[in-house]
């Protein structure tokens, strides 16, 4: 079967330049371009048919890359000059993903436990707010510094792979947000090895859990998601504009939910 090329390059910059919005999950993004499974059967039989999931993995790699590249001085520049628009421009888009995300878990008849597990997903990103910051490890030199970050790459690795849950609002609970947008600004490549390294390890340790979950018991696992969304809803939200800022907010609030539901149905299984 041939690799749609344009199609995966343009899906993986979209993935990820979302990658750099903290509280918008790259995995939702890739969810709603409906590449997603492809991604993760992709990594967990990587060995099955080599060339082919190689070559799946390059471009979107590529393009994903593209797009943190392109985007995230951008990003830094917007987030640092308009905060509470932007901020609510990511909680507009956040919420426009839930609806596909129900979708997804294709509930036949609700139960309480999709409730409970919905609030045990809140809990865990709520609670994900009280991790120790490792920054402060990072001030170092030397193999301390590489293996904090090829550890902090590892966690960060989850956030990657499990859709509901934000890189970018990973790296600001690690405290490494703005260290790490400055560091894709300047090429810091001794910053971004080894936390590539460490991703890469926390992604191959994770896909298989994750697909496994997703098969067996994908109502579960799509509510436990839809807490995590939720969950990043509160932690992300900046709290009220006042003044002018009341109806620029409102205006970024429905620019994100309106551009998450296009593209959520325009996008193919």
């Amino acid at each position: 079967m041939k690799i749609p090329v344009f199609s995966v390059l343009f899906k993986g910059l979209v993935v990820g330049a979302s990658m750099l919005v903290p509280g918008v999950s790259g995995g939702t993004t890739a969810i709603i371009l409906g590449i997603y499974d492809k991604l993760i059967h992709a990594v967990s039989s990587f060995f099955r048919d080599i060339r082919k999931n190689l070559g799946f993995l390059a471009l979107f790699c590529a393009g994903a890359g593209v797009g943190i590249l392109l985007f995230s001085r951008v990003m830094l520049w917007a987030v640092e000059t308009w905060e509470l628009p932007m901020m609510f421009l990511f909680l507009g888009a956040i919420i426009g993903s839930i609806p596909m995300l129900y979708r997804q878990a294709k509930v036949e008849r609700f139960s309480v436990w999709y409730l409970v597990f919905a609030l045990a997903g809140v809990a865990i990103v709520l609670s994900l707010g009280y991790l120790p910051k490792p920054e402060v490890g990072f001030s170092g030199a030397g193999m301390h510094r590489v293996l904090m970050l090829v550890i902090s790459g590892m966690i960060i690795a989850v956030a990657l792979v499990l859709p509901g849950i934000s890189t970018s609002h990973m790296l600001l609970v690690l405290g490494m947000y703005q260290t790490t947008l400055d560091a894709i600004k300047t090429l810091n490549f001794a910053w971004l090895i080894p936390l590539a390294v460490g991703g890469l390890a926390g992604i191959i340790l994770t896909t298989s859990l994750i697909e496994k979950a997703l098969t067996k018991y994908p109502r579960i696992s799509y509510f436990f998601i839809i807490g995590f969304v939720l969950g990043s809803i509160i932690d992300v939200f900046p709290g009220f504009p006042s003044g002018l800022g009341i109806p620029v907010c409102i205006v970024t609030f429905a620019a994100g939910y309106a551009a998450i539901r296009i593209v959520s149905r325009f996008s193919k299984e």
